[in-house]
């Protein structure tokens, strides 16, 4: 693994714990570590299936590797999140292997399909088929400690609090195949991408939290090229049914982010925008009637050049000026 992945997965870390206030949880060093093991690709492929990865959770922390994960209170904690992330092609499902908690006591063991900061989600409410409360998994509430929860996408979160020392949980990460992966957070700045909507009623998110060059080389929307920039008024893709659109933003929810450009119409070739916002998004909406598929390739933006150049992005909403 390059340093610069390296670094991108600690960026990441601190993004989070930044949205949630609580920085003072991560260690650096330790983080580092981590991502090493995390994301590097010879160590996944040395664990057969018999073999187990297993280490112990901090109160803030990050996982994208099956295993076995225990978390032992040696204090009060009363405000912990794991992030959990896979691929984008993948589900991920968390069985629960032993619960030491007092639920009657104040503590909490929950899961979220997706994550949520601060009251901003993905996927965002528009996104997803469940309501906010319905996406939440309460360990303590269902009563079964045994509990198997699968996410709908590449992204979940566990929040807990645990009051007494000596207590806590252990449980198994694991990821599934996701054949038409819909609503995707990207782990990496860069990368390309295939997301098909297979005549369904949906809406999908694919979100980077870097800014970023977006180029989309084939759109195939089903119904009948051009790349229509929003200005005010917005002249938008009208009433269709079926469309592209790029967002940008600060936060984490695809719903409170600028609308930069529609893509409403089938094309093959070039489209490039250069989205100079914390996160980017590409999303779709499928009316359910076609067969819908876009092409995206999405490379890290160094808005220091582009300030260096000149360059600006029209109503972006962290301006390159």
């Amino acid at each position: 693994m390059t340093l610069a992945h390296r670094i991108h997965w600690h960026v990441l870390l601190l993004f989070l714990a930044s949205l949630r206030g609580q920085c003072r949880y991560i260690q650096v060093r330790d983080a580092t570590e981590d991502a090493l093991v995390v994301l590097n690709t010879d160590f996944k492929r040395e664990l057969s299936q018999e073999q187990i990865y297993r280490r112990s959770l901090r109160c803030i922390d990050m996982l994208s590797i099956n295993g076995q994960f225990t978390f032992k209170s040696e204090q009060p904690q009363l405000h912990c999140a794991l992030f959990l992330i896979g691929d984008p092609e993948e589900f991920i499902t968390i069985e629960y292997n032993f619960v030491n908690i007092d639920c009657l006591g104040g503590d909490i063991l929950k899961v979220f399909d997706g994550w949520i900061i601060k009251g901003e989600k993905f996927p965002s409410s528009l996104d997803h088929p469940l309501s906010t409360s319905e996406r939440y998994t309460d360990i303590c509430e269902d009563g079964n400690m045994q509990s198997i929860t699968r996410s709908s996408q590449n992204v979940a979160m566990i929040f807990f609090r645990v009051h007494k020392p000596g207590h806590g949980f252990t449980l198994t990460i694991r990821k599934t195949p996701n054949l038409f992966p819909c609503n995707v957070i990207s782990q990496a700045p860069s990368g390309k991408f295939t997301m098909i909507i297979p005549h369904q009623h949906r809406n999908c998110s694919f979100s980077i939290i870097y800014p970023v060059v977006m180029k989309i080389s084939d759109l195939t929307l089903g119904h009948f090229n051009e790349l229509q920039l929003k200005k005010p008024p917005p002249k938008g893709c009208g009433g269709a049914g079926d469309f592209v659109e790029l967002l940008g933003g600060t936060g984490l929810d695809p719903s409170n982010m600028f609308p930069l450009a529609d893509l409403c119409h089938s094309f093959h070739g070039s489209a490039q925008m250069k989205i100079g916002c914390d996160n980017s998004v590409l999303r779709m909406v499928s009316s359910g009637q076609f067969i819908n598929r876009v092409t995206f390739e999405y490379t890290q933006l160094d808005r220091q050049l582009e300030r260096q150049q000149g360059n600006s992005v029209e109503g972006v909403c962290s301006p390159i000026d």
